[in-house]
């Protein structure tokens, strides 16, 4: 069992629904990004931290735009992880990235990389679990759980699949398309909640388009835990890192409202 893994479940076991924010490294600047970091973890059982990337397939226009934000303020993938290794934080954090930056580091070279800048989670979104068996080799050695993603699409055998590959938690994707937020939980939540669970044990966490407390109470009182993204990016930008820490403050009193 990894790290990530034991933390989670440990804290599923004691009845709390979970809570992972995302934030883009290096968001909104350099100079600001470690309190920022601090903040949003504030109310976390675990954070998400995205690599800016040029081409991110998965993201919508807010998280997006905050790549572009920090590309253009002279960080890309390795000067956020270096940014995100000087900052202490008290709950795990998970290193989500597009392939390509692995591949243009190696994909032992990034495991190392990750670890050193304190990440124990690791999201590929472009990566086919057909194709990631040395990558998640390699992480599995470095101690990163790897987190499987399952689409309100996937059949069973992909569900299957993904579940037995994931080591630290599984992401469920509630709707199709990129992240951002939305005015509802989509429908297919339940349902991909609903495959997910007949495959695995582990911890099971709903994302994409989750916005606001009520849609993170509706969803986490069928999965374990939900991952918010574009909803704090945005609040950071627009209001500042203490904004975003009352946001999820709210969050987390929805969630243990159940």
């Amino acid at each position: 069992m990894t790290e990530l893994q034991a933390h989670l479940e440990s804290l599923r076991g004691s009845g709390r629904k979970l809570l992972v924010p995302y934030l883009m490294g290096g968001f909104p600047q350099a100079d600001v990004y470690p309190e920022t970091v601090t903040a949003v973890a504030e109310h976390a059982d675990a954070i998400e931290i995205g690599l800016p990337y040029s081409d991110p397939l998965m993201d919508g226009p807010v998280i997006a735009s905050a790549g572009e934000r920090v590309i253009r303020n002279g960080v890309g993938p390795n000067r956020a992880l270096d940014l995100t290794a000087e900052i202490e934080t008290r709950v795990p954090r998970i290193v989500m990235t597009y392939y390509n930056p692995i591949h243009r580091m190696g994909e032992a070279a990034f495991c190392r990389r990750a670890v050193e800048a304190g990440f124990s989670g690791l999201i590929v979104p472009d990566l086919p679990i057909e194709e990631s068996g040395s990558l998640r080799s390699i992480a599995a050695e470095s101690s990163l759980a790897w987190i499987g993603l399952v689409a309100p699409t996937s059949p069973p055998d992909r569900v299957a699949a993904t579940a037995e590959a994931s080591t630290g938690f599984v992401y469920a994707i509630s709707t199709l398309g990129v992240t951002g937020e939305r005015g509802a939980l989509a429908s297919s939540a339940q349902r991909v909640v609903d495959a997910c669970r007949e495959a695995t044990d582990l911890p099971l966490l709903l994302g994409i388009g989750v916005s606001n407390a009520e849609q993170a109470r509706v969803a986490a009182a069928a999965a374990d835990g939900v991952v918010i993204g574009s909803a704090v990016v945005r609040t950071v930008l627009e209001r500042g890192a203490g904004a975003a820490r009352d946001f999820l403050a709210g969050v987390r009193s929805s969630l243990d409202s159940l």
